[in-house]
């Protein structure tokens, strides 16, 4: 029987593919861009909220999404390249202020940054907010 692309997916990454995980997976495999836990819980609707969190978490500690938080949200999207040990995902976000959707712009890489010493980067965010192009192509 062979492997479906999540299962594989997973395996390849070190990551048990418990059912839940294969569906919040195949869901993500099927969006554009990133998405909110309270999205992916209304596409499963009948999966428990606590249990797709945990798929994410682990799913961000292993390398498959990474997170953009958004004020007082925080959304998820897939990693192309990045691995448990190195999140390679570093570029900006852009944030639609009118559809709320919230895009990466991986083909954008975000500046090298010579902080002062004694100083340790640890995380380096960019959400940039504007109207995305489906939108404007509306307005």
């Amino acid at each position: 029987m062979a492997l479906q692309k999540e299962e594989l997916f997973l395996k390849n990454k070190n990551i048990k593919p418990t059912a839940m995980r294969l569906l919040v997976l195949q869901y993500l495999f099927s969006c554009e861009e990133a998405v909110s836990l309270n999205q992916v819980e209304e596409a499963l609707p009948n999966a428990d909220k606590s249990t797709i969190f945990r798929s994410l978490k682990t799913f961000e500690e292993f390398g498959v999404v990474h997170s953009i938080r958004e004020a007082t949200l925080t959304k998820y999207a897939l990693c192309k390249t990045c691995t448990a040990e190195v999140h390679t995902d570093k570029h900006p976000h852009f944030h639609c202020n009118k559809c709320d959707s919230t895009i990466c712009l991986s083909h954008i890489l975000l500046p090298q940054i010579q902080l002062p010493e004694h100083f340790k980067l640890q995380e380096q965010e960019y959400l940039i907010h504007g109207i995305c192009d489906k939108c404007n192509a509306i307005a």
